[in-house]
């Protein structure tokens, strides 16, 4: 078996518990998926992949897959999309807004029982959907998804996704990783109202231990990251500052991603470096 089909097969077995956390994918959201995607590159040197419209009959995607079998995920708006299913996304506001960073999630071998499991600790769970989409290429994936705690899929919590065709198919749509110059997605920085009881519902959801937390002058806020896992969250943000803007907007939900410059994932504190967020159109750091 090959190392990278090794590695997904890893990724895709472990359980979404404390230190285990395991990013599968974050969504960008915007209008146009060719602004999108010409922008990205512009800023990063990196080409996206263009992976085909949704089922749903809204959105399209490309991607930007990484060694360790994560990927961003920007999303468009179809050019031929039913304005009804767009209205009725999980993400219009973010897709018809181009607020960027809008979802994250997390592969689980089992849905069902991940659902229990987090219903059993008290956290507030959805049910499974069934969904997918047609790459350029004629081959048709399949997977099924589940919303995990209060607002939007994918927003203070990951939605959970497992696949029924090849994962590696969906990640790797000409069978390598898009580019070597990141190693994956390090940190999701989620945008909170009350810090403390989002800090108490990831402790819950994944039995974390206390995190460590700073102040961050770039974000104008406190931030809170627990050690081990990909999950940062700021808060108690300056009345007049983009992130408490940004909080009213799209209520608690990503605000940025960080990708990890080398092999080893971020596990604790580390100098982010900020890409040019004005020619991107949203927050994209590299650690």
């Amino acid at each position: 078996m090959r190392l990278r089909q090794f590695a997904i097969l890893l990724v895709a077995a472990l359980p979404a518990t404390s230190a285990e956390i395991r990013i599968d994918h974050a969504t960008i959201a915007g209008t146009s998926l060719d602004t999108l995607r010409q922008a990205f590159t512009r800023v990063t040197g990196i080409p996206t992949e263009y992976g085909g419209p949704h089922a749903n009959h809204a959105s399209e995607m490309a991607i930007v897959s990484f060694p360790d079998g994560s990927y961003l995920e920007l999303m468009g708006i179809q050019k031929d999309a039913d304005p009804k299913a767009v209205a009725e996304h999980a993400w219009s506001l973010s897709l018809r807004n181009n607020a960027g960073p809008c979802a994250f999630a997390v592969q689980v071998p089992d849905v069902p029982a991940e659902l229990a499991r987090l219903k059993a600790a008290g956290i507030s769970a959805g049910s499974t959907e069934h969904s997918g989409r047609l790459r350029p290429d004629g081959i048709k994936l399949d997977w099924e998804t589940a919303g995990v705690g209060p607002g939007r899929r994918g927003s203070l919590f990951p939605f959970l996704i497992r696949d029924f065709t090849s994962r590696e198919a969906r990640v790797y749509p000409t069978g390598k990783a898009t580019t070597r110059k990141y190693s994956g997605i390090s940190r999701v920085i989620l945008g909170v109202r009350d810090m403390d009881a989002a800090i108490a519902q990831y402790r819950k959801a994944y039995d974390l231990p206390s995190p460590r937390r700073e102040h961050s002058s770039e974000l104008g806020a406190e931030v809170a990251w627990f050690d081990g896992t990909p999950i940062a969250i700021a808060g108690k943000a300056r009345p007049d500052s983009w992130l408490a803007r940004r909080i009213t907007l799209y209520g608690e939900s990503p605000v940025a991603f960080v990708l990890a410059g080398s092999s080893e994932a971020a596990t604790g504190k580390s100098k982010i470096t900020w890409l040019d967020e004005k020619a991107l159109g949203w927050r994209l750091g590299v650690d």
